[in-house]
């Protein structure tokens, strides 16, 4: 199993409080998400921006990308963002477990 399939299907599907499939590409990931954000786009923007806002998805970054791409698909792009930003944080924890590891257990409280 990849890191798709055990940690950022997993954390998206909580973060968006959806349910996609267990097992995707990066490329079908990307395509589900878009759909589902463009769900939200038409049908709850409120929701939305909350989602986006409690992902942490950088405010300036999104909307320079949304700015500069104004042809491109911007469910699509927050896609891009969300995926971006989910592999950031599993990055930083697994950082933080492993400096966490490195700590000799007297150490510890």
């Amino acid at each position: 199993m990849s890191l798709i399939d055990t940690e950022l299907i997993p954390s998206i599907n909580q973060s968006l409080e959806t349910v996609l499939p267990a097992a995707l590409s990066m490329d079908e990931l990307r395509k589900q998400l878009a759909k589902h954000i463009s769900y939200l786009i038409n049908h709850d923007f409120e929701k939305l921006v909350f989602l986006v806002y409690r992902i942490d998805v950088s405010e300036v970054k999104l909307k320079q990308l949304l700015q500069e791409n104004k042809e491109a698909d911007a469910a699509g792009l927050i896609a891009d963002l969300i995926i971006e930003r989910q592999l950031q944080k599993i990055k930083s924890r697994r950082e933080f477990n492993r400096r966490d590891n490195d700590i000799d257990e007297t150490e510890k409280w």
